[in-house]
């Protein structure tokens, strides 16, 4: 992300309890044990795959998509989906609220992540997104030849490449504008002519008696006490996963264009299943 969204004051923590505490440790255990032994089983099957398909994964997007589904039956948390992913390669743009964004939009569908290059570095979520085949980008004008010559490849490949035009995560309570500049290598023209975007909307319910805005993630929040409250909360939320119609890019005049229809799209699927306030 390019930048932090601060725009509300932080929930108050939960008491945990020794309840929670123990429900916490024995979701935290099942969770790492899904994550980390999926992620070992991924590369072994990479081993194989890389070699023989190249940038083409037929195997071990499913190995992610499995992961992704059941980290929601260890956490306990409802998952639903209205709408349809759509077929065959294009863009996908959602609103960014947590880090349960990740495990939600590959649940349902096959998708690749685009993230800025530092991410790359993190420990441990770097690792993990570079085994699943996250696109890393520098956000530099100097670089966007080489940006959309790996777009093109990726697309080639039959991929979808799911981006965050907000460039920040929010409470899940509101969209933030999309930024037009991110929609920039959409319109080149070895793209244009062939390029399908889809907007996906995340909506998270609380669990009941919780603030609306317990599974967002955002402003100076620290990721171990978010995935902490996460994992020892007695009651659990949800979920919706909400797939609007796909567009194509060469119907827009221009980026700013297609990020305000993208934008619109969005911000309709949370008013409209979530009740939230949006900007």
């Amino acid at each position: 992300m390019s930048e932090t969204w601060h725009g509300t004051q932080l929930p108050e923590p939960n008491p945990m309890g020794f309840g929670g505490w123990l429900r916490g440790l024995a979701r935290g255990l099942l969770l790492a044990g899904l994550v980390f032994g999926g992620l070992i089983i991924l590369l072994l099957v990479r081993m194989v795959e890389r070699p023989i398909c190249g940038l083409r994964r037929p195997v071990t997007p499913h190995i992610t998509q499995f992961v992704c589904r059941t980290a929601f039956f260890v956490l306990g948390m409802g998952y639903q989906v209205i709408g349809a992913p759509m077929k065959g390669p294009g863009a996908v743009v959602a609103n960014h609220a947590s880090w349960l964004d990740i495990f939600a939009l590959n649940a349902r569908k096959r998708i690749y992540f685009v993230a800025k290059a530092e991410v790359a570095g993190w420990p441990g979520i770097g690792w993990l997104a570079r085994a699943t085949g996250t696109v890393f980008i520098k956000r530099d004008k100097r670089e966007a030849t080489a940006q959309i010559t790996i777009f093109r490849e990726r697309l080639s490949a039959g991929h979808k490449l799911l981006f965050f035009p907000e460039g920040t995560s929010t409470d899940g309570r509101r969209v933030m504008p999309f930024k037009p500049t991110l929609f920039a290598a959409f319109f080149d023209p070895a793209l244009i002519e062939t390029l399908a975007l889809q907007p996906v909307t995340l909506v998270y319910h609380a669990p009941e008696g919780q603030d609306a805005r317990f599974y967002g993630w955002w402003g100076d929040m620290e990721f171990a006490p978010h995935l902490l409250s996460t994992l020892c909360a007695r009651r659990q939320g949800a979920v919706t996963v909400i797939y609007h119609d796909p567009v194509a890019v060469r119907d827009f005049v221009n980026r700013k264009a297609l990020a305000a229809h993208a934008e619109q799209a969005v911000r309709a699927g949370l008013t409209t299943h979530g009740g939230a306030e949006i900007n």
